[in-house]
């Protein structure tokens, strides 16, 4: 890894978990551990994709979980991120 931030929300909703995963490893959890994910999408297209990798990375695990949608953006102003909240 080299600290790019994928284009696609996709790609970044991978490396999130990717991310997620290794350090819930480097605590000896797992995926099974989680009790609460709270998701935020600065864009309302990225809700279907970024739903789409969730449910296959977390499969039939159903923590509790809070979606937070944006849809306004400051002009000239960039944002590509996502974030994760995990307990």
């Amino acid at each position: 890894m080299d600290g790019t931030i994928p284009d696609d929300i996709a790609e970044q909703s991978r490396l999130a978990w990717q991310n997620l995963e290794a350090q819930l490893k480097a605590a000896g959890m797992t995926l099974d551990n989680l009790v609460k994910i709270t998701t935020i999408l600065p864009n309302r297209g990225d809700l279907v994709a970024a739903r789409e990798v969730r449910s296959k990375v977390l499969g039939a695990r159903k923590p509790a979980s809070t979606l937070i949608v944006g849809g306004a953006r400051q002009p000239g102003v960039e944002d590509r991120s996502r974030e994760h909240r995990c307990r």
